[in-house]
């Protein structure tokens, strides 16, 4: 896999990034997702400083992250214990099904 190296733009400064080329479409919509985020916080005018807008921007994503993987977490679950319920409910009417035939 061949590398590339890829500016991208973030809160009006140029960053030079090495990636694999089939990822450049990948890194440079996470570029814009990241501006934005950091964009909103320099916008509100409460965080001065580029590092401590970053942190907030990584804290505001990370949180974010977190709670969607909490989510799907959350829902394999319900899955899980909803297949349980179920595969109970299919093997007590099989053995309903198996006790009525041979009577």
């Amino acid at each position: 896999m061949t590398n590339s190296t890829v500016t991208v733009n973030i809160l009006d400064r140029k960053y030079q990034v090495n990636c694999k080329t089939d990822e450049i479409d990948e890194l440079t919509s996470t570029a814009k997702y990241l501006d934005g985020e950091m964009k909103k916080i320099r916008d509100t005018g409460k965080v001065l400083g580029m590092d401590r807008i970053a942190v907030m921007a990584a804290l505001n994503i990370s949180h974010e992250y977190l709670n969607l993987n909490q989510d799907h977490s959350d829902t394999k679950q319900d899955h899980s214990e909803r297949i349980s319920t179920l595969t109970s409910k299919i093997e007590q009417s099989l053995e309903r099904q198996k006790q009525f035939a041979l009577s």
